[in-house]
């Protein structure tokens, strides 16, 4: 598909199926990295801490085999190995933003039902943060029949959410109703419940956090983030080949 070759560097089950749908579709996906390679695909985020692909690769190593030429794709493309070469950094694309957060939403209704001892229909559940996130695990809860409050800053956010059939309240002003809820989502990644805090919830109510940075303090808080590669990796891959094809071979692809 207008000779693009793609090498992808890092093992993660979402890589593996984005390679597998992407070579479905056409597109010759390497082996090793040669001159010849075109793209460079990482994983979605990209790097460990330590600066490593995630998944056991060293960039700088690969790189030396590969054009200068080469486009990078991946998430939180940030390395300083990267100073110089093109990069399409999916975490920077909101299509791709708004369909992994419907995936994450998804994923984590699915470890909530899982945890719960009653079902989701009428169940008491709190939602902390109005972003993409917190929109599509609203949306989908409602959808189940759950009764959903969502935690907002913003006036105007929580008007529209009681405009919409949720419940809201500040974000500041949650301490009076935790004892309310069975479920606690967080996807804001900035402490928003300190321990003084989670000691108001219910003793068996499952605090959920799906924040890049742990927003809900104490114990018992199930530290949620990165769900779509290690829940559904098969659909977190789909949604990466889809991201290929659309932003560097400039096609529209349904997969």
């Amino acid at each position: 598909m207008n000779g693009i070759k793609i090498y992808p560097a890092g093992k993660t089950m979402a890589l593996t199926h984005a390679c597998h749908f992407l070579s479905c579709q056409g597109l010759d996906i390497a082996d090793c990295p040669s001159a010849d390679t075109t793209h460079l695909l990482l994983p979605v985020p990209s790097f460990e801490p330590t600066g490593q692909i995630k998944g056991g690769a060293d960039l700088v190593h690969i790189l030396s085999c590969l054009s200068k030429d080469i486009t990078v794709m991946g998430g939180n493309l940030r390395h300083p190995a990267l100073a110089h070469y093109k990069c399409i950094d999916f975490l920077q694309d909101p299509v791709y933003l708004a369909e992994n957060a419907a995936i994450t939403a998804q994923c984590a209704i699915t470890i909530a039902a899982n945890n719960l001892p009653v079902t989701l229909k009428n169940c008491p559940i709190l939602i902390i943060g109005w972003g993409r996130i917190g929109k599509c695990l609203a949306a989908d809860l409602l959808a189940l029949g759950a009764d959903v409050t969502v935690a907002a800053r913003n006036p105007a956010d929580r008007a529209m959410l009681l405009a919409l059939g949720y419940r809201s309240i500040p974000t500041g002003e949650l301490a009076p109703y935790l004892m309310r809820y069975r479920v606690i989502l967080n996807t804001v990644p900035v402490p928003v419940l300190s321990e003084a805090d989670t000691a108001r919830c219910r003793h068996d109510c499952i605090k959920i956090d799906l924040a890049s940075q742990l927003g809900i303090a104490g114990s018992g808080v199930i530290w949620a983030k990165g769900l779509p590669n290690q829940e559904a990796p098969e659909t977190s891959g789909k949604l990466i080949a889809k991201t290929v094809i659309r932003l560097a071979a400039g096609k529209e692809e349904t997969l």
